[in-house]
């Protein structure tokens, strides 16, 4: 019997979400590759599932060039809340609107997001924005659209407000903050469904 290997790429998954998102379908005892492209190339995590390559991720053709002929999914984990608007679309959308190129040019399973809906209107505008365009594609798209994330580690200035929005999200849904396992496992559950 032939065993099947899934190749799973993600665009800068060696971030907080990235990582708790490779450890978490690593976990799953699939049969699987992860590819993560970033410009660093370094990632904390370091298992035989896991390959981490150093590419410019604005540079289709050097992306392209990093993958495998077959690949079964994909998805982008990069994005961060800029001040100056043409930074923010750069960081946000360049990304986003390579993914669903390739998406569409390797035919994949499915593509996946992080998108939010806690932060700088500017930059929640723009992850709205970037799930519009890829739900204009053929390819499936999983994505979660979270508030603050927590969890696993997680130790900065954001995090010191969890205990005040988890009172608040008690009246607003869209204030609570979310346990980073929860949104990697909806992410994965939702992935690979296709």
């Amino acid at each position: 019997m032939e065993i099947i290997i899934m190749n799973i790429v993600l665009l800068g998954g060696n971030g907080y979400l990235g990582r708790n998102f490779t450890e978490k379908i690593v976990g799953m005892n699939l049969e699987i590759d992860v590819l993560v492209l970033s410009r660093s190339g370094k990632n904390s995590l370091s298992k035989p599932q896991i390959e981490n390559i150093a590419v410019d991720l604005n540079d289709y053709d050097a992306v392209k060039n990093s993958l495998p002929d077959q690949i079964d999914y994909i998805v982008d984990f990069i994005g961060r809340p800029e001040k100056d608007a043409t930074q923010l679309r750069a960081i946000n959308m360049q990304p986003v609107e390579l993914m669903k190129r390739l998406a569409e040019e390797k035919q994949v399973k499915a593509m996946g997001m992080i998108g939010g809906v806690l932060g700088a209107k500017s930059f929640v505008n723009i992850k709205a924005e970037a799930i519009q365009l890829l739900k204009t594609s053929s390819i499936p798209l999983a994505y979660v659209e979270p508030t603050l994330v927590y969890g696993n580690g997680r130790q900065d200035s954001m995090t010191k407000m969890v205990p005040l929005l988890k009172f608040f999200g008690l009246f607003a849904k869209n204030m609570k903050p979310v346990d980073v396992n929860e949104v990697v496992s909806d992410l994965a559950i939702q992935l690979f469904k296709y």
